[in-house]
C-alpha cells in the first residue's frame, strides 16, 4: 500500500520577501491558497495526505486557525528539499513518494501534482520527478522580459531523449541560433520552462541529504543540480496550464501582482475551501 505524503516548505525568513507564506493575494495567504491545492490533490488520491513544514509560530498559529496539519522544522534547513526531511525524520511512518509544494507556489495547478504522482506510479525510470511546460515563442519572449526586471525568476531546463533532466540554470537555455528560422518551422520554441515542484522517492530524498551542496547548485541557487551533478535522474514531466496563464512561484513584490492579475483574467482554481 504505497503512501504519498505531499510536504507544503513554508520559510518565514525570505530575503526579499519577508514572512512571504503570510502574505496575501487577492485577499487569501498564500500558505492557504497552497494548503487548498494539497487538499485537492489529496482527496483524488487514496493513502495521500498533505503536511505544512515550517520554522515560525506565526505560520504554524495560521495552521492551527484553519485546521491544517503542520510540523515544527528546524531553522537550519537551507532549502524545501531539507525541510521535507527534516519534517520525515519526526514521522511515524515511512512514506513511499513525497511531493515538495512550495509554499510560494499558490498556483500551481493541481493536475501538476498529479501527473508527477501517475509518472512515478507508471515509470521504471526516475528517482526524482519534476515537470516543465513547452514555452510558445510569445511566452518566451514574455520570460525575456521578466528577466529583464527580476533575472533569477524563471528557471529553464534542457531535457535528454529519455525525458530525464540534462542541466536546469536561471539562465535562458538553450542559446538559440537562427531564431526567426525556428519561428517560421515550429509553433513552440526549444526553451522549456521548468515548474518549481518535486516528488522524490524515499530513498532519493534521503541520499540528497548525504550529499555535500553541488559545484552548480552553489553557482544556480538550484537545489536540483545536487541530483543532476551526482548522476541521481530527474525525470521530466510535461504539463500544460490548460489555457490559464501560469507562473511556478513568488519571489518578489512584482510576482505578488503577477499572480494577482493572473486570478483577476483566469479566475479561482475550482477548489473547495478548507
Amino acid at each position: 500500500m504505497k503512501k504519498i505524503l505531499i510536504v507544503i516548505p513554508a520559510r518565514f525568513g525570505s530575503t526579499r520577501l519577508p514572512g512571504k507564506p503570510l502574505l496575501k493575494i487577492a485577499g487569501r495567504e498564500m500558505l492557504l491558497r497552497v494548503a487548498d491545492i494539497a487538499q485537492d490533490v489529496c482527496l483524488s488520491n487514496e493513502h495521500c495526505r498533505f503536511v505544512v513544514a515550517t520554522d515560525n509560530e506565526q505560520i504554524g498559529e495560521l495552521c492551527e486557525q484553519h485546521n491544517i496539519d503542520f510540523q515544527y522544522t528546524s531553522e537550519h534547513c537551507k532549502s524545501g528539499t531539507e525541510r521535507c526531511f527534516d519534517l520525515i525524520e519526526k514521522l511515524d511512518y515511512q512514506p513511499d513518494f513525497i511531493i515538495n509544494l512550495q509554499g510560494d507556489n499558490p498556483l500551481c495547478p493541481p493536475w501538476f501534482i498529479q501527473s508527477l504522482i501517475d509518472s512515478w506510479s507508471q515509470s521504471d525510470v526516475g528517482e526524482v520527478f519534476t515537470p516543465f511546460v513547452r514555452l510558445t515563442w510569445p511566452e518566451l519572449d514574455t520570460l525575456r522580459e521578466v528577466k529583464q526586471v527580476t533575472p533569477f525568476s524563471g528557471t529553464t531546463v534542457q531535457v535528454a531523449k529519455n525525458m530525464c533532466a540534462l542541466s536546469f540554470s536561471k539562465n535562458i537555455i538553450p542559446a538559440i541560433r537562427k531564431e526567426e528560422q525556428w519561428k517560421g518551422e515550429t509553433e513552440f520554441s526549444p526553451v522549456l520552462r521548468h515548474i518549481g515542484l518535486y516528488g522524490y522517492t524515499f530513498d532519493a530524498l534521503k541520499a540528497y541529504l548525504s550529499m555535500e551542496e553541488s559545484h552548480y547548485e552553489k553557482c544556480e541557487g538550484l537545489e536540483q543540480m545536487r541530483f543532476i551533478e551526482n548522476a541521481i535522474p530527474v525525470k521530466m514531466v510535461e504539463v500544460s496550464y490548460q489555457g490559464r496563464d501560469g507562473m511556478s512561484g513568488v519571489d518578489s513584490p512584482e510576482d505578488i501582482q503577477r499572480a494577482e492579475k493572473i486570478i483577476a483574467e483566469n479566475g479561482e482554481f475550482d477548489i473547495e475551501q478548507l
